[in-house]
């Protein structure tokens, strides 16, 4: 491959620094409704405009899929999966929990990621096949032999409610395993913190490609395991996402599986 991993790294710098920039000014933020809770401000536009600029002048030819201003659709191999901002409403209420994620897939594969969290100067990076790194320093998932005493990250369906009632059976049956669980609004970050042996494990429910694909991807670099929830890798297309160290990974799966309605088992 000759995408260089410095590129998304400038470029989630550059949206990082955006981010910061209207932190403090956020009540003065531009915000509209794309749908039942489900805002975007001026902020995540201005910040993916930057990722664009950066990652257009490097390689012109590729293809990307931004969160906010759709797809940059080119006959291309490599396809760039941007979020400009995980966790808006966090940002919109100055809750310290969001991140940029950028993720690189050369066909069906992912094959580099970036996700920075501009508050605490934080750059988690991954390259397949080479491993993933927090500011330089290799992740490697917990090492916990089982859901016992493991602290778990989750997000609750919001913008899919009638999915809410499966998603809580879920909630009870790990919840008594576990040492906690913690839902911060930022799926990406979370996943980072899997990789970093922060969190232990992961699930939810409906997200969308960009939330994630980084994620997955320093997940499986630093060790760990990555599913939908029938255990197969469709979760690029259907959204249901189970990630964690292998054991924990496989409780989780385990214990929500006769849980799942059946829209959700595929």
């Amino acid at each position: 491959m000759n995408h260089n991993i410095n590129i998304p790294i400038r470029a989630a710098r550059r949206a990082g620094a955006v981010i910061i920039r209207y932190l403090e000014q956020r009540k003065d933020v531009k915000v509209d409704i794309k749908g039942k809770n489900d805002f975007v401000s001026e902020v995540d536009r201005q910040a993916e405009a930057e990722i664009i600029e950066v990652l257009r002048k490097a390689y012109p030819d590729d293809a990307i899929i931004a969160e906010e201003s759709g797809n940059y659709e080119a006959d291309s191999d490599y396809q760039w999966i941007i979020d400009p901002l995980d966790g808006t409403t966090n940002f919109l209420h100055g809750h310290p929990y969001f991140s940029v994620s950028i993720a690189l897939k050369y066909k069906k594969r992912l094959e580099q990621a970036v996700i920075y969290d501009p508050l605490r100067d934080e750059l988690y990076t991954g390259i397949r096949g080479k491993g993933a790194l927090l500011n330089d320093r290799r992740m490697r998932v917990s090492g916990l032999s089982g859901l016992q005493g493991a602290l778990l990250g989750t997000g609750f369906p919001f913008k899919i409610p009638h999915h809410f009632e499966c998603y809580m059976n879920t909630f009870k049956a790990l919840h008594p395993q576990v040492s906690d669980i913690r839902r911060a609004g930022s799926a990406a970050l979370d996943l980072a913190y899997v990789a970093a042996g922060r969190l232990d494990g992961f699930w939810e429910i409906g997200l969308q490609k960009w939330d994630f694909a980084a994620g997955v991807l320093l997940i499986q670099e630093a060790g760990g395991l990555v599913s939908d929830f029938s255990g197969g890798q469709n979760y690029l297309k259907t959204g249901n996402i189970v990630a964690g160290s292998p054991k924990v990974f496989k409780g989780i799966l385990q214990s929500i599986q006769p849980h799942l309605s059946e829209s959700l088992k595929v």
